[in-house]
Order: structure tokens, then sequence, then C-alpha cells
């Protein structure tokens, strides 16, 4: 009878797992649906004025995790902007969004994004739906170049250490100020599950392709200030603006 039980509750706890693994990312691109129908250049362009619209926002909330980042936002070195990072799942989990990243030269003028997609998975105790902005504090020119040059997980895959300051459930303070990234987050709806530790950035070439008209990469748009785009200077000031 126990050996019965256990096999039953071993095949339940598989069919969870392979429904969590299929439905999770599917009700991620579920909830980007709009955005995806456009086509890739539009689809930049709104990424850059919903980028404008987190950071506004963020720096005009009276939470403490936003206080936080008004603090040390004059240390930041580059900033990575993902606006309505969508999480959901149950046992299994998804996350993602598309997001731009900036850098801050030595006259404190800042580059052109670069567009990204963040993506993570994970398996533990967790249910529910999220939807958070998100903005990646960067400490370091050399951690903006290895954002830049390498992809990989956020962390030890590129070796830089990664905190959170949030206002939401799910997320965590950290009063490690020394990370190399400070996730910061602003979160609606109910999930508890992993942080954005071991997402995975991964470049969006053909979204810099649509949006400058030409095959560029991060570190000819971000580093190199190769080429520009108009629809990009109300965000670019706004970030200049920031003090």
């Amino acid at each position: 009878m126990f050996a019965q039980r256990t096999s039953n509750f071993r095949k339940f706890i598989g069919r969870v797992l392979l429904t969590g693994a299929v439905l999770a990312p599917a009700l991620v691109t579920s909830g980007c649906a709009a955005l995806q129908s456009l086509p890739p250049e539009q689809k930049a362009e709104q990424l850059v004025v919903k980028s404008h619209a987190v950071f506004r926002d963020f720096w005009g909330s009276s939470d403490d995790p936003m206080i936080k980042m008004r603090e040390l936002w004059p240390q930041a070195r580059g900033v990575i902007l993902l606006p309505g990072i969508l999480k959901a799942g149950f046992i299994v989990g998804a996350e993602g969004g598309n997001g731009v990243l900036l850098a801050r030269d030595v006259s404190g003028n800042w580059s052109q994004p670069a567009f990204y997609t963040l993506a993570a998975g994970s398996i533990g105790l967790q249910a529910g739906g999220q939807s958070s902005d998100v903005a990646l504090l960067i400490f370091s020119d050399d951690a903006v170049r290895s954002l830049i040059e390498h992809q990989g997980k956020l962390g030890a895959d590129l070796g830089l250490t990664v905190g959170t300051l949030g206002a939401g459930v799910e997320a965590s303070t950290t009063t490690n100020v020394g990370a190399d990234i400070l996730a910061v987050s602003k979160s609606i709806g109910v999930f508890a599950g992993a942080s954005l530790e071991g997402a995975v950035l991964v470049k969006r070439n053909d979204l810099n392709h649509a949006f400058y008209g030409q095959e560029v990469s991060p570190t000819d748009i971000v580093l190199d200030g190769r080429v520009s785009h108009p629809a990009t200077d109300t965000l670019r000031a706004l970030l200049a603006e920031a003090r």
C-alpha cells in the first residue's frame, strides 16, 4: 500500500512539474502579447517610452527602496530598465521581459540604449503571478563592460554580485551597497519564489538592428557611441537630470 501511494505521489509531482514547465513560459509570453505583436522598430520604441515611465515613477516614489535608490544613484555607472517583467507559475516558475541598458561616461552623459531580454526559470515552492518594473543599477565601469561584452547569468557567471531593494511581496532588502548590481523593483500581484539572482541577460540584436537601422552590437551602441536615435532623447535627459 505504501509503495503504491509513493508511486502515485511521484506521478502526481511529475505531472505538476511538466504542467508548470509548459504553462509558466506561456503565461509570461501571453502577458507581453500586445508588445510582441508590434513590428520590431515600434516594439523597441515602446520599450524606450516604457523605460522612461518606469524611471520617472521610481524617482518620484516615496517608498523606502526608491528613496535608497535615489541616494545611490550618483554612484551608478549604468542602468538597465526593465518595464513589466512578468513572473508566473506553480511549482515551476518562469520570468521574463525586455528592457534597455545605458551607461554614463566620464562627463556624466548617458549613452544610447541597447536592448536586452531578462529570462529566468526556477523550481520550488511558489505560486501566483506578478508584474514587476525593475531597474538594475550598475556601480562600476568594469561591471558595465562585463554585462555588455558577455552574456550569462547575473551573479556567478559574470563574476558580479547582485543585491536587491524592493517594494513587493517577494523582494528582499539588502544593506550590501557594495554589490556590483543593485536590483530595484516595484511589484503588482503576489508571487513567492526566486529573486533575480541567476537570471540570464541576453542581447536583443534584432531590436538593436530594427531601432538603429543597421547591425550594431551593444558595444557599438553603449561604449563606442556609433549610433543615435532621437526617440531616446527624453529618456537620456531624464537620467541626466536625476540628482
